[in-house]
């Protein structure tokens, strides 16, 4: 296969690491960051920021004469780097409020856990670029892809370059402006519920129906589209439609709960844990899929290891940071970690053990992560199985050493389970941005240092992001003060898993049925697989669905059923075109960060009691329910559907979904 040569040649020097896009990564890395929080409490996936980051930045640096194709990857590299630390830190830190180690987030010690894990998903996976992609060359789609989108902003006439990125540009920010909009009416002036929903009781069980009104929801449904949306919704059907009838069939309703509150009640104390079962089985699954995959980097990292080069000797596209830039770094990232969780477990020698597990378990999954991503891209890299896995292996050691019934004992696994979560959720991310920077010709060393910039901004800017969500809307468990909280589902997992271990325990038989479901699940993928077909049933997909609240899953059902619709208009007819995703991204964005916006008000008036926590709210309670919104979504979903037809497409499509299959 003849090799590629990238857009920028090694003999070519641009600026790169200047100080417009520097200031420019820091801001979109922390924007990008603090919506994938929300978009990951609220849904329980993510999306992927490098190509809004790319549109973003090429829109802006525009504006200036000087700036080149390079800047914008170091812009959409850091970018990328902060969201996908927000999809570590949002899967694992949030359950140490869930296991009640803490009563709100620690700021520095959050930190420094983040920063440790997102840092050593860069280093660790520096020596895997050559293997990875000069050497195996493996896919890795999503990067190709943002090249691609950089390209077209590079090489197209000036004229017509301008023109697409201001339509992108355009697109993206006007979908930003809708969606905060929409969530300002929603959850700030308070014109109209979150939902539209329901519930009938036919004899001793119940029947519910529901529908979020939200255009974050829709737009996730566009963007991962209509197969793996269905899928969701099918976890959904099971959970909502079969599972909660049936066991009030059985058990009858709770007392002295009827209609809608019976459901909640039932899905809230037994129907989830089918879906914890579930994702269980589906972590167990992802690890037996990862033997090969291990090998195979182990293989690579040693192979690099023994061909090591000078690399002031290599051509300018082929330089990483050198050997003392990873070596140095790793030893000082321990220190921090040894003290945290000596700390948590009042034990040096048992906190060093700690400090050793986490460090193995960070560079083993960030290795796979990167590797997956280059084989089948960042939709199956294994966030939440590996996650899964390091904390029951970690639980398990610490039993041996602490005891069951150990108070210390949830928290400290979680607290490993962090680490290696946010290195693995970096490592994926860093190749696909690396073989970005591989296709358009920049250096890597400079790409690994926006690394680094980006896991910094995401790890300062996400502790207040997450301390003014818990604050405006609740995380993971009912309250009296939050009755509809972000369900933070892998946070949910990742405690109930730590507690059962440590001797809380769980209603094991629902669990167990959720275990076989997904046993189920899983022979019907492989069956699906073995005739070659298109339809799949990813088994964390299907988990997340029936631990969702329906309504969620319903939205996004909707979502993916209009992108199915506006890809029947597209000339190609396969995949919706790049405006209509840029839209849907912008929705999302703007919504969180709205949503983020107005739980600041609560936050001050914590510090000035006399403030109003809530200044722009008309009603107290909505007073046409959830009917004004469900007019709103229908002007979204229109407005989604019109841009995503594509008339007078003239750019390739893209990808820009981070799936829920196993990154969930």
């Amino acid at each position: 296969m003849k090799k590629s040569q990238p857009l920028i040649p090694a003999t070519v020097t641009l600026p790169e690491i200047t100080v417009k896009a520097v200031v420019l990564s820091v801001v979109l890395a922390a924007v990008l960051a603090s919506a994938n929080a929300y978009l990951g409490l609220f849904a329980g996936m993510t999306v992927s920021a490098s190509i809004p980051a790319a549109v973003a930045s090429m829109a802006i640096l525009r504006l200036f004469r000087d700036s080149n194709i390079l800047e914008n990857n170091l812009v959409q590299t850091a970018a990328s780097s902060g969201e996908a630390l927000a999809a570590g830190v949002i899967f694992t830190i949030p359950a140490l409020l869930l296991v009640g180690y803490w009563s709100e987030f620690d700021y520095w010690q959050t930190v420094l856990i983040a920063a440790v894990g997102g840092i050593l998903g860069v280093l660790f996976t520096i020596p895997l670029r050559r293997a990875l992609i000069v050497t195996a060359r493996l896919r890795f789609p999503e990067g190709v892809a943002t090249a691609e989108v950089l390209k077209i902003g590079a090489v197209e006439p000036k004229a017509a370059g301008s023109r697409e990125s201001a339509r992108n540009s355009r697109s993206l920010f006007s979908a930003a402006l809708l969606g905060g909009l929409v969530k300002f009416g929603e959850s700030g002036l308070r014109l109209w519920s979150e939902s539209l929903e329901g519930a009938a009781q036919i004899g001793r069980t119940v029947f519910y129906a529901g529908l979020n009104l939200s255009p974050a929801l829709l737009a996730v449904g566009f963007i991962i589209g209509l197969q793996t949306a269905a899928v969701v919704w099918l976890g959904g059907s099971i959970g909502w439609v079969i599972l909660m009838p049936a066991y009030g069939l059985v058990h009858g309703l709770p007392p002295d709960r009827t209609g809608l509150a019976a459901a909640i009640s039932i899905w809230s104390g037994q129907i989830r844990y089918v879906g914890i079962g579930a994702m269980l089985t589906g972590g167990l699954w992802t690890l037996t899929k990862l033997r090969e995959p291990v090998w195979k980097s182990l293989q690579m990292l040693r192979a690099r290891a023994e061909t090591s080069e000078n690399t002031s000797d290599l051509p300018r596209t082929e330089q990483d940071a050198p050997f003392l830039w990873i070596v140095v770094p790793f030893g000082l990232s321990l220190l921090p970690m040894a003290w945290i969780y000596s700390t948590v477990v009042n034990s040096l020698p048992l906190g060093l053990l700690m400090t050793i597990v986490m460090a193995l378990a960070a560079f083993l999954f960030s290795s796979v992560a990167a590797y997956m991503a280059g084989m089948v891209g960042s939709s199956s890299n294994p966030v939440s199985g590996v996650t899964i896995a390091t904390i029951m292996i970690a639980a398990l050691l610490l039993v041996l050493f602490m005891g069951a019934g150990h108070p210390a004992g949830p928290a400290a696994a979680l607290v490993i389970g962090a680490v290696v979560c946010c290195a693995a959720a970096m490592g994926g991310d860093n190749l696909q941005d690396l073989k970005t920077g591989h296709l358009v010709g920049a250096t890597p060393w400079k790409q690994q240092v926006m690394q680094v910039v980006g896991v910094l901004t995401g790890a300062l800017v996400l502790v207040p992001v997450l301390s003014l969500l818990q604050a405006k809307y609740g995380i993971g468990e009912p309250t009296g003060s939050h009755p509809h909280p972000l369900s933070a589902p892998q946070a949910t997992l990742m405690a109930n898993l730590t507690r059962s271990v440590f001797g809380t325990g769980l209603p094991w038989p629902l669990v167990g049925l959720g275990a076989v479901i997904g046993v189920l699940i899983i022979l019907a993928d492989r069956r699906q697989e073995l005739r070659g077909r298109a339809m799949r049933f990813p088994v964390f997909a299907v988990a997340l669905g029936i631990y969702l609240p329906l309504k969620l899953s319903a939205t996004i059902f909707l979502g993916g059923a209009i992108a199915a619709w506006a890809t029947k208009r597209t000339s190609e007819g396969h995949e919706p075109p790049q405006r209509g995703l840029l839209f849907a991204a912008g929705l999302i964005t703007g919504e969180a960060l709205m949503g983020i916006m107005l739980a600041v008000p609560i936050a001050l008036a914590a510090l000035w009691p006399g403030m109003n926590a809530d200044p722009f709210t008309m009603f107290a309670v909505p007073p046409y329910g959830g009917w004004p919104g469900l007019a709103m979504m229908t002007v979204v979903g229109f407005a989604l559907y019109r841009i995503g037809a594509g008339h007078g497409r003239t750019t390739p499509t893209f990808s820009i979904v981070s799936a829920p299959q196993d990154k969930s």
